[in-house]
């Protein structure tokens, strides 16, 4: 384990091996110094941890405490593999190409062995709630695993979610995006989790495709319209926060700007 220290976080650094994915996978832990009592502590998940090192998650995180912006938050950062495609996705329902074939495993990982690890290596028994968010492909699983586990989190942050997620190409006659995009669906038939909060943040220049030729990129009609899904579901406007950056791309430069506001939108001391 490495260790670095800020004024207000110490950032650790583990090696886990799952048994699940059979791979060693790299994990950074962002953690509060200041808290009276672990359990006054949330947390959050991150998927591609790699990107929080990129925009210097550490300082974000520091200037927000300065600042006294937001209340103790348990960061963690779970950084890809290789196999990027096939671990994030939705769980037993790979898309089209058979991406996303290994969610499911990824998702035992997550609850079976990276939460455990972390209550059992930081002696905490229990945190005040658990949230998990991640970027583009690492969003979508995101709020996969916590629809999965609804009972287990309280909230979900997608940064340029990849929900266009689908499991019929968009060439094949009969796609309909209202049917084969598969986090849409998932929530259609889901159940409404009154618990449950939204944060979606989309860049106006995330992308240029627009498959339905609606005049509006893919990356915010997908985006726009699971919030829809979630409404239809009973989500009042005040359980989910939409950003679109007029000048927003699919970048690390970006989801850096947007993740003061979510980390305030979640745990800000004005809440």
């Amino acid at each position: 384990m490495h260790r670095r220290k800020n004024n207000n976080i110490i950032v650790e650094h583990h090696l886990l091996t799952s048994a699940f994915l059979k791979r060693d996978v790299k994990v950074d832990c962002y953690l509060p110094i200041k808290v009276a009592e672990p359990t006054d502590m949330s947390l959050l998940l991150i998927n591609d941890g790699q990107d929080l090192v990129t925009m210097h998650f550490d300082k974000i995180l520091d200037t927000l405490y300065d600042q006294h912006s937001i209340t103790p938050i348990f960061c963690v950062g779970m950084h890809c593999s290789a196999d990027r495609k096939n671990e994030y996705g939705t769980a037993s329902n790979p898309d089209y190409m058979g991406r996303g074939a290994k969610a499911d495993l990824y998702m035992q990982f997550v609850m079976e062995e990276l939460i455990p690890f972390i209550r059992a290596t930081y002696h905490v028994a229990s945190f005040k709630e658990k949230s998990f968010a991640g970027f583009s492909l690492g969003a979508l699983s995101a709020i996969d695993i916590v629809w999965n586990n609804p009972a287990d989190f309280t909230k979900t942050g997608a940064f340029s979610g990849s929900f266009w997620w689908r499991d019929k190409a968009q060439e094949d006659a009969d796609f309909d995006e209202a049917l084969h995009r598969i986090m849409h669906r998932r929530v259609r038939e889901g159940k409404h989790y009154p618990w449950l909060k939204f944060f979606f943040e989309v860049g106006t220049q995330d992308e240029t495709a627009d498959r339905n030729n609606n005049g509006i990129i893919d990356a915010i009609d997908d985006t726009q319209s699971l919030i829809e899904e979630l409404k239809s579901k009973g989500y009042a406007d005040s359980d989910i926060r939409y950003v679109e950056l007029q000048d927003g791309k699919h970048d690390v430069p970006t989801w850096a700007r947007a993740f003061p506001d979510f980390l305030k939108w979640g745990w800000g001391t004005n809440n």
